[in-house]
């Protein structure tokens, strides 16, 4: 790892405040990527307090952020992504023939309309780099404003997320090993 991670006694007090109100909210722990942008404090603070809504207070359910989310991992190979969330959206009832399927760069097979219109609205907005007015209109129909917004929201994050994990090149941990080729 290129990162040279600071211990919490080795922060500023700026940093170690936003530390704290990382371990103190609903992750329970600082995301890995903070790490980073701790060289920025007041950068650190407005992404992980974005980064904790999106995972934990948007009108989408966990399989259909952590979707998205998987969506962007892959787009960007960020191995450190997948593996975290890959166990994510496991929890959150996302089907493992889907995970597969993203992982091996396949479209995979929905049951529900929603779910693939997130697949397709994450997979447009990366290779795209946008929304085709029939695709727009689908998501609008099945997600609303606000369900297009986070999904668009979740995508940018974590394109951000696994840009820094990719950059500093975040291992994965001792034992598991790179699922994307």
């Amino acid at each position: 790892m290129r990162l040279n991670q600071l211990s919490p006694g080795e922060m500023s007090a700026e940093q170690r405040a936003i530390y704290d109100e990382s371990i103190a909210s609903k992750r329970g722990s600082p995301p890995p990527p903070m790490m980073a942008w701790l060289a920025s404090p007041e950068m650190a603070r407005h992404a992980t307090r974005l980064g904790a809504f999106l995972r934990y207070d948007t009108s989408l359910t966990a399989a259909e952020s952590e979707l998205a989310i998987l969506v962007t991992a892959r787009h960007w190979t960020a191995q450190f992504e997948w593996y975290a969330h890959k166990k994510m959206a496991l929890d959150g009832g996302l089907d493992p023939k889907i995970i597969d399927a993203i992982r091996d760069r396949r479209s995979p097979t929905f049951d529900d309309p929603k779910a693939q219109v997130i697949y397709d609205v994450a997979r447009a907005l990366h290779e795209a780099k946008g929304l085709p007015q029939p695709l727009y209109d689908e998501a609008m129909r099945l997600l609303g404003e606000r369900g297009l917004v986070e999904v668009i929201g979740l995508c940018g994050y974590y394109t951000m997320v696994s840009m820094t994990l990719n950059a500093y090149q975040f291992p994965l941990p001792e034992g598991e090993t790179p699922e994307l080729a």
